[in-house]
């Protein structure tokens, strides 16, 4: 994504959204759906975790089966008594984790263990925090 100036007062800019993760009832229906009607194409799959990612032009969609491991950390099944989307990942650049730490301590805001993890771009550094309202928003990394 080229070298990116951060933004004034932050150890980083935002840059697009990597991705978005959405926990589903019906992973066929599912796909059927992201695929066949909006054009997405399958990427990759991790069924121990009940994982399909879905290529979006440069992001991804992450599709989570409720019923296996993933989807079952994020609570009640989709409706109105349960979240139907689990966080959404920023790309940001630079990911300097001392630097992304201090300005989040700065604020209050606690962030996760950092972890290598796969987006839109491949396998790469991410952390999670959560915002005010408790949504998750994961800060992902360039590609390693």
């Amino acid at each position: 994504m080229g070298d990116v100036v951060p933004a004034p007062g932050g150890p980083f800019s935002p840059l697009a959204i990597d991705h978005v993760v959405v926990r589903v009832r019906d992973m066929e229906r599912a796909i059927e759906f992201y695929c066949d009607i909006l054009g997405c194409v399958r990427e990759r799959q991790v069924d121990e975790l009940g994982l399909v990612q879905l290529r979006a032009g440069t992001s991804l969609v992450d599709l989570v089966d409720i019923a296996k491991p993933l989807g079952k950390a994020g609570g009640p099944p989709p409706g109105q008594g349960g979240r139907n989307m689990d966080h959404f990942a920023l790309r940001i650049a630079p990911f300097d984790m001392a630097a992304i730490a201090a300005h989040l301590a700065a604020h209050g805001v606690e962030p996760g263990t950092p972890a290598r993890r796969y987006g839109a771009e491949g396998m790469g550094p991410s952390i999670y925090i959560r915002d005010p309202d408790g949504n998750v928003v994961e800060l992902k990394g360039p590609p390693d």
